[in-house]
């Protein structure tokens, strides 16, 4: 199962934690998250952020999901890149959180696939009269990211 940091800005990445924990019903094993301050010093950040990628990552290696890329938190996030094992996608939002926190046992390159994935087919124009998503997509661990259903719907 892979391990996720998410780095970001202040208090960003704690409350796409807290998202998770009221739709999983608590935090899941293994996701970490940095809070970057304006006048944290970068050196301090990295230095923690190296820390918290060896304590959360497993057998399939970690995914350091970030907010804006050109930003601090993702110039950070970008140096973690350069580990083994470590992948870092950039403008984190709360469907391609869920969805990489759902496909977290599949190899790290399909994680990074799907949680792209849904991160773009989260993003919508909801207008008046707009007819709601389906309710059938997903296994009710993880949360209804159209068109493709959990693989843990299978069991």
């Amino acid at each position: 199962m892979a391990g996720i940091l998410i780095i970001a800005h202040a208090p960003l990445a704690t409350a796409l934690r807290d998202c998770i924990s009221h739709i999983y019903g608590g935090v899941p094993a293994r996701i970490g998250v940095i809070d970057v301050l304006a006048d944290n010093d970068p050196a301090q950040v990295m230095a923690f952020a190296y820390a918290e990628i060896a304590r959360l990552k497993e057998e399939n290696g970690a995914l350091v999901l970030t907010d804006m890329y050109g930003a601090t938190p993702a110039n950070i996030a970008g140096q973690l890149a350069k580990l083994d094992g470590v992948r870092v996608l950039a403008g984190v939002n709360l469907p391609m959180l869920v969805r990489a926190v759902c496909y977290r046992t599949v190899p790290l390159d399909t994680l990074v696939d799907k949680a792209l994935s849904g991160g773009a087919k989260g993003v919508h124009e909801v207008a008046a009269g707009s007819p709601p998503p389906p309710s059938d997509v997903g296994c009710g661990e993880c949360a209804p990211i159209p068109p493709e259903p959990c693989p843990r719907s299978a069991l």
